[in-house]
């Protein structure tokens, strides 16, 4: 079997690799297999033109083999993505493992280590914003063509574009008297879903299939058809998203997932409660909810006003100047413990992060100051 669909690569180590991908291939998308095998592709054209005497994997070395691929990759011009080269290192990373245990040769597991792998760039949120979200809708609904209404679906969905695109002609189930959720089936996490919608969805779903029903396409069950596969459907609707900003003046390329940010945005904006705006994305973890929410100095302040005209619980204003009963120095004594027992207060209010390490470290200067102060006061022998 070929590395690639492109021309054979002619190493000795080409059929080895490939028979660790097929391995690892058999419970992964196609999407992953190609990636390990362009990943193989690169390593073994790399070892061919720099380390050409290498033949089998017991000559492989840590040093200078793949610490010189991960050299070349950083030196590359014009300069490889972050998110390219950490992928590629864990590409190898597992191809190497599965080698090691294949071929009975543990040492290849150590080659490329955990802490080789970079960690990834923290993406900012990329919702729309108002105005981009509320042009690029306009000029949708003005188009009201297949691709219009399936990017206006993705947007009042939270779907991701690849859950479009396996959607089932029947994905709109009754929940209820006048309400209605679309059944997500399984996605990028390998869950599914179902999401609330409201009657312009539904609308726009019976759009969709007003579409399906004049496509020359055979029926397959599907909501969409699709004309070659399912990754060409995809490509046209990022082409169609992009011609439609080009026209509607948004200079800032957009691409299907920011619909998906601003669809989060918005929830958290209508008063839906975090952890449901998680399920509505189908997220395993808080933390990957949080790089989807954009939250702007208006809603800040909109909460920040709600928070004061309607507070949930009613606590007691801090006294201007903390009494002590004591003078001299057991009253700075008795106002630095009081200080530090409403700063520990605060701190355990607080989830993990910088303010809360922040006090901790005052807390702690605190400490030292109380003990000189009582030494201060300490008798002198």
């Amino acid at each position: 079997m070929n590395l690639s669909r492109r021309a054979p690569l002619q190493h000795p180590l080409a059929d080895r690799f490939a028979s660790a991908i097929d391995s690892l291939g058999a419970a992964l998308a196609p999407g992953s297999v190609r990636q390990y095998r362009a990943t193989a592709r690169n390593f073994l054209l790399y070892l061919g033109v720099d380390h050409p005497q290498v033949a089998s994997l017991d000559q492989l070395r840590r040093d200078p083999h793949i610490l010189g691929w991960m050299t070349r990759m950083r030196s590359q011009v014009p300069p490889l993505a972050p998110v390219t080269y950490i992928t590629r290192l864990i590409f190898l990373r597992g191809i190497l493992a599965e080698l090691a245990s294949s071929a009975q040769l543990p040492e290849l597991a150590q080659l490329l280590r955990r802490q080789d792998v970079p960690r990834a760039p923290r993406r900012l949120p990329r919702a729309l914003t108002m105005e981009q979200d509320q042009r690029l809708q306009q000029e949708l609904l003005r188009r009201n063509d297949l691709a219009a209404n399936v990017l206006l679906l993705l947007r009042h969905t939270g779907m991701r574009i690849s859950e479009a695109a396996d959607l089932s002609f029947d994905c709109l189930h009754s929940s209820g008297a006048d309400q209605w959720a679309i059944q997500v089936p399984l996605g990028k996490l390998k869950t599914e879903r179902m999401v609330p919608v409201d009657s312009f969805v539904c609308q726009l779903v019976q759009r969709l299939r007003f579409f399906r029903s004049f496509d020359p396409l055979p029926a397959d069950g599907r909501l969409l058809a699709r004309p070659s596969s399912r990754e060409a459907l995809i490509r046209q609707l990022r082409r169609y998203l992009h011609a439609t900003c080009a026209e509607t003046g948004i200079a800032k390329r957009i691409v299907p997932h920011q619909l998906r940010h601003t669809y989060a945005s918005e929830m958290l904006r209508a008063g839906v409660e975090f952890l449901s705006v998680m399920k509505l994305l189908g997220h395993a973890s808080p933390e990957m909810t949080m790089l989807y929410l954009d939250i702007a100095l208006t809603d800040l302040q909109r909460e920040f006003h709600l928070a004061r005209s309607q507070p949930r619980h009613l606590a007691p204003q801090p006294k201007t100047q903390v009494a002590s009963a004591h003078s001299g120095l057991d009253g700075v004594v008795d106002s630095l413990r009081t200080t530090q027992h409403l700063i520990e207060m605060f701190r355990r209010s607080l989830s993990d992060g910088a303010p809360r390490r922040c006090l901790d470290r005052l807390s702690n200067r605190l400490t030292k100051i109380l003990t000189i102060v009582r030494k201060l006061g300490a008798p002198e022998k």
